[in-house]
C-alpha cells in the first residue's frame, strides 16, 4: 500500500506523536480527519450515471419554450470518428501538394484520440496546451509536437509562471492574438496535424516558423470544407458518417406534434442539408421547420445587420425578390439576427437554440438576445462513463481525503509532519495524473483541470443554460419539464442540501421508454 494509506493507518492507531507537546497527539487529530474525509466518498448512486440526462447550468422551464431552433452539424446530425481522420488525410495533402510541405510529412498518420475539445494553441511558441478557467495551464498537458514539455520547460517559455495574460488570451471567440482556442469538434483534426507537423519540423532537426505552419494549417483544414471535401464524402455515404438519425427525427416528430414551431440555421449548404434530413427524416423533412436558413456564416449573422436573406428555389439557385417574410416550407441562405427577429417575432426565453460550438452558436444568443441556449457535448458520453466507474470513485474519494489531510497537516512544522506532508503531496500530484489519464492520456478531461474547471468548462457554464450528449436527450423528458440546476454549495458555504446528488445519478422520466430508440 502507499505511504499514504500507511501513514493514515498508524495513525488510526495513535502510533505518531508530535515532538512538541503543544501540538499534541496525531492519532486523535487525525483519526478525526480521517473519518470526516470517509464523508466524502460519493453516493452509490453514481454508479448508475448516464450520459442521456440532460444538466442543467440555469434553471429552464420546457413548458415557457414555444419555439424550438438547431444548427445543422453535430446537432441534427452527429457524425462518426472516421470523418476526422478523412479531414486530417485530405488536409494532410493540402499541405504538401498546395503549400510545398515535405513529403515525409505524409507517414504521419492521424492519432485517434491525440487531442480534445477545448484546448488552446501558443501560435508563435508552437504550443498545444489545456488551460483552466483562471487562465492557468494544467501541469503536464502542455506538447511540443507529440511529445510534452516539462514543468521547468513550459516555466522557463512563460517567464517563471503557468498564468496566461487575458491580452494573450483567446478574444470572445477563441481568437486572441497569441493564443487561439480550438472549441469545435471539426478542431479536433486540425490540432493533430498541427501537433503532427511540428513534431516532424522538431524530429528532422528543421527550422522553421510556427506562425507560418499555423496559418498554412488553418487554411489547409479551410480547404476541406470550402472545397467540398467533407459534403461530398457524407453525402456518399450517410450510413457510415451520419449517426443517431432515427433519435433525430423522433425529437422533431415529437415536438412538432405538441404544437412547438422549429427553425434551423447553419452554416452548411443547402444541398448537403437537404441530403442529410433526406436520410434522416424523409423528403418531406422540411415540413418539420418553419423557417430554414443555410449558409448563414454564424457568428457574423448574430452580430451583422447588413446581409440580407435571399431565398432560393427548388433547385437550390438563388432568388432575386426582396425578402419580406420568412415562409415555411422556403429556404433561405445568409440574412442576420436582426431580419430574423423582425420577421418572425420570436424573442426572448420563450425561444430555446441547440448548437454545439459555444461561440459561434450560443454566447450572443444568450448574452444578447435572451434566447434559451442548450449545448450539445457528444464528449458527455465517454466523460460519464468514466466518472461511472469504481476505479474513479475510489480515487477520486482518496484524493479529497488525501488534499484534507493536507490542508490539516501544513500547520505542523517538525521534521516528521513535514516529512510525511512531502510524501503526501508527492502522492497527490500521482493520484491528480492518475485520473487525468483516465479521460485521456494527454490532456485529461474537457471539464476539469485538477480541482478547477476548464476554460471550455466555465464558457459552457456561461453560455449554454442546458447541456447534453445529443439532441436524443430530449425524447427522455416531457416538455411540461423543469430543469433545476443542482446548487453547489460556495467554498465558504456547507453542503447540507439534499439536493447535492449529481444530476446523472437522478432517473431521467421517460428514459425506459424511450429506449427502443436506442
Amino acid at each position: 500500500s502507499s505511504t499514504a494509506a500507511k501513514t493514515v493507518s498508524s495513525l488510526q492507531k495513535g502510533q505518531f506523536r508530535s515532538s512538541t507537546p503543544t501540538e499534541g497527539t496525531y492519532g486523535n487529530h487525525f483519526r478525526s480527519v480521517y473519518e470526516r474525509g470517509l464523508f466524502l466518498i460519493p453516493p452509490g448512486a453514481c454508479k448508475t450515471l448516464n450520459s442521456a440526462a440532460i444538466y442543467a447550468n440555469n434553471e429552464v422551464d420546457l413548458a415557457e419554450v414555444d419555439i424550438y431552433g438547431f444548427d445543422y452539424d453535430y446537432t441534427l446530425a452527429l457524425y462518426s470518428n472516421a470523418l476526422n481522420t478523412m479531414i486530417y488525410n485530405q488536409a494532410r495533402t493540402f499541405l504538401i501538394e498546395h503549400f510545398k510541405y515535405p513529403e515525409e510529412i505524409s507517414k504521419y498518420e492521424y492519432v485517434p484520440n491525440f487531442a480534445v475539445r477545448g484546448l488552446h494553441y501558443d501560435i508563435q511558441k508552437g504550443l498545444l496546451m489545456k488551460i483552466d478557467a483562471f487562465h492557468y495551464i494544467q501541469r503536464g498537458t502542455v506538447y511540443r509536437g507529440l511529445s510534452p514539455l516539462s514543468d521547468e520547460e513550459v516555466l522557463d517559455l512563460y517567464g517563471g509562471t503557468f498564468h496566461i495574460p487575458l491580452h494573450e488570451d483567446s478574444g470572445f471567440y477563441g481568437k486572441g492574438p497569441r493564443v487561439k482556442q480550438f472549441m469545435d469538434i471539426f478542431s479536433i483534426p486540425e490540432m493533430t496535424l498541427l501537433a503532427v507537423a511540428n513534431d516532424f519540423f522538431i524530429t528532422n532537426d528543421i527550422e522553421y516558423d510556427p506562425v507560418h505552419l499555423f496559418k498554412d494549417i488553418s487554411e489547409a483544414i479551410g480547404m476541406v470544407h470550402l472545397k467540398g471535401f467533407m459534403y461530398k464524402w457524407v453525402m456518399q455515404d450517410l450510413g457510415e458518417f451520419d449517426l443517431r438519425g432515427e433519435e433525430t427525427d423522433a425529437v422533431l416528430h415529437r415536438l412538432v406534434s405538441q404544437g412547438k414551431k422549429l427553425f434551423l440555421i447553419t452554416n452548411s449548404p443547402f444541398s448537403f442539408v437537404d441530403k442529410g434530413m433526406t436520410h434522416m427524416a424523409g423528403k418531406k423533412w422540411r415540413d418539420f421547420f418553419d423557417v430554414v436558413i443555410v449558409q448563414a456564416d454564424k457568428p457574423h449573422f448574430f452580430t451583422d445587420c447588413v446581409k440580407p436573406f435571399r431565398r432560393l428555389d427548388d433547385n437550390g439557385d438563388l432568388r432575386w425578390e426582396k425578402i419580406k417574410s420568412l415562409d415555411k416550407g422556403q429556404i433561405y441562405k445568409q440574412g442576420n439576427l436582426y431580419d430574423f427577429l423582425r420577421l418572425t417575432g420570436w424573442r426572448g426565453s420563450k425561444v430555446l437554440y441547440f448548437g454545439d460550438h459555444l461561440y459561434s452558436d450560443l454566447a450572443d444568443l444568450m448574452l444578447r438576445h435572451g434566447w434559451r441556449t442548450a449545448a450539445i457535448v457528444p464528449e458527455l458520453e465517454h466523460e460519464t462513463k468514466v466518472v461511472s466507474t469504481n476505479r474513479y470513485a475510489l480515487s477520486l474519494t482518496w484524493l479529497q481525503a488525501l488534499t484534507g489531510l493536507l490542508e490539516q497537516l501544513q500547520v505542523h512544522k517538525d521534521q516528521e509532519s513535514k516529512q510525511v506532508f512531502r510524501e503526501w503531496q508527492q502522492e497527490r500530484d500521482e493520484l491528480r495524473a492518475m485520473i487525468k489519464n483516465l479521460y485521456n492520456p494527454q490532456f485529461g478531461s474537457i471539464f476539469r483541470t485538477g480541482h478547477n474547471p476548464t476554460y471550455f468548462s466555465r464558457r459552457l457554464c456561461r453560455f449554454s443554460d442546458i447541456y447534453m450528449a445529443s439532441l436524443s436527450c430530449l425524447l427522455n423528458y416531457d416538455l411540461s419539464y423543469t430543469f433545476y440546476p443542482r446548487r453547489t454549495p460556495l467554498q465558504h458555504e456547507a453542503p447540507l442540501w439534499m439536493d447535492q446528488l449529481c444530476t446523472g445519478c437522478m432517473k431521467t422520466p421517460f428514459l425506459e421508454e424511450m429506449s427502443h430508440i436506442r
